[in-house]
This record gives C-alpha cells, sequence and structure tokens, in this order.
C-alpha cells in the first residue's frame, strides 16, 4: 500500500485541478479541505467493502464487529475459507456477501490475486485482476485503489454522486452516463483521485444544506441520486 498523499499534496493537486479546468473551480473553491480516505488494505479491506456496500453506515458497521468477533479477529483468507458459508450469515451476511467471502478468499488461496503485491500491477491491470473475482465489480475496485491503496490516478466513473457532482459542476441537465463521466475525467489526469474526493465533499455539503447551486432548475439536486460514497 502506497501512503496516501500529504495535505500540500492534497492542496497543490487541488489548485492545478481548478486552474485547469474551470468547471471544477467552484468545487474547489467552496469545499474545504479534505484528508484522504484511508481504509485497510489488502484481503481484510476488499472483504469489508463488500460486506459495507447497500446498507447504511450504522448497519455495516454493526454487521462487521460481528464478522471480526465471530471469526476472533482472524481476518485472513485460510480463516475465512474454513468458515461455512452458513457461520458467515449468522454473523448478519447475507448469502451473496458470504458466498463472496469465500470467493476473494479462494481467489488469494489459488494465487490468482497476491493482495501483498498488487502495488506492482498499473491502475488497470489491478482493476481487472480483482473484478476477476466473483463479486467484485468495477466501482470497488477502483474504489478500494483508492482508499485502500492510496493510487492518485482513479476515478470511479461508476459512482452516482460524482456523476451528479459532474453533472452540477458542467452546469448540464443531464446526469453522465458512466463511459461519458470515465472520458470527462481524462483531462484530471494525474490527479483522477483528487477529483473524485472533491467531487464528493462538495456533493456531501451540497445534499447537507451547507453549498447552495444557483437557482436554476437543472442545477436542483437530482432526488434519485443515490449517495454511494456514503456507506464507504
Amino acid at each position: 500500500m502506497s501512503p496516501p498523499p500529504s495535505a500540500e499534496q492534497i492542496a497543490v493537486a487541488r489548485l492545478d485541478l481548478a486552474l485547469r479546468d474551470p468547471a471544477l473551480a467552484r468545487a474547489h473553491a467552496q469545499t474545504p479541505m479534505f484528508e484522504w480516505r484511508v481504509r485497510t488494505g489488502g484481503f481484510e479491506g476488499l472483504f469489508h467493502m463488500i460486506v459495507d456496500q447497500q446498507v447504511s453506515v450504522a448497519s455495516a458497521a454493526a454487521i462487521w464487529a460481528r464478522v471480526v468477533a465471530g471469526l476472533d479477529g482472524d481476518l485472513t483468507p485460510e480463516r475465512v475459507l474454513a468458515t461455512e458459508i452458513q457461520t458467515l450469515r449468522g454473523f448478519g451476511l447475507s448469502i451473496q456477501k458470504a458466498t463472496y467471502g469465500h470467493e476473494i478468499a479462494r481467489a488469494q488461496a489459488d494465487g490468482r490475486i497476491d493482495f501483498d503485491h498488487l502495488e506492482r500491477l498499473s491502475d488497470d491491470e489491478a482493476v481487472a485482476r480483482l473484478v476477476a473475482i466473483k463479486g467484485v465489480g468495477r466501482w470497488t475496485a477502483e474504489t478500494f485503489l483508492m482508499f485502500c491503496e492510496g493510487r492518485q490516478d482513479v476515478f470511479p466513473a461508476g459512482d452516482i454522486a460524482l456523476q451528479e457532482a459532474m453533472r452540477w459542476a458542467d452546469r448540464s441537465p443531464v446526469r453522465p452516463r458512466e463511459k461519458d463521466a470515465g472520458a470527462r475525467a481524462e483531462m484530471w489526469r494525474p490527479h483522477r483521485s483528487v477529483a473524485a474526493h472533491l467531487l464528493w465533499g462538495w456533493y456531501g455539503a451540497v445534499r447537507r444544506g451547507e453549498v447552495a447551486l444557483e437557482d436554476h432548475p437543472s442545477l436542483k439536486p437530482a432526488s434519485a441520486a443515490r449517495e454511494t460514497i456514503e456507506s464507504q
């Protein structure tokens, strides 16, 4: 795992993004400085991300605490594989998430992925290796690389909150689709992860009512925007 960027590095990247892309200047001006989101890496980190998905922050924390306690704190592929699916379900996991936990553990045990050496792969290679595991989608792979590996040029274009913030930044009546959002983010290299953090921060401030968008119908926060990053 690479160390996350320092506050100074984040500040420099934000300024560069705002100068190169006027659409980000408003988000930059309205969003306080933030720290890099850091999560535990390796097998434990990916399993934890799977467990957290599609439930509230409070529910995710409670379920993960039960998983950790049920496994006696031994969050290793070997221990998870030695634990039956039904036992994992008893900790509060759905059968799908329990199965995905086994799939991730088996991928590590079989050598299909090596979390200790994942950092040696390029971003694209690492994403490909992760999504090859059943239950790991592209969004999960990309956010894992950002939060658990500290990678600074990854952009999860399928994130709905990011797409909505991009819509506001570009003053567009239409939220970009994943392919378009990914293409739009290309100009933010090599700071795409900083751009994602910035847009998430701005999005959250708008949703909490701390920042007001212009009084224009096309820029009203869409009620259907799901705050995907909230559970992470």
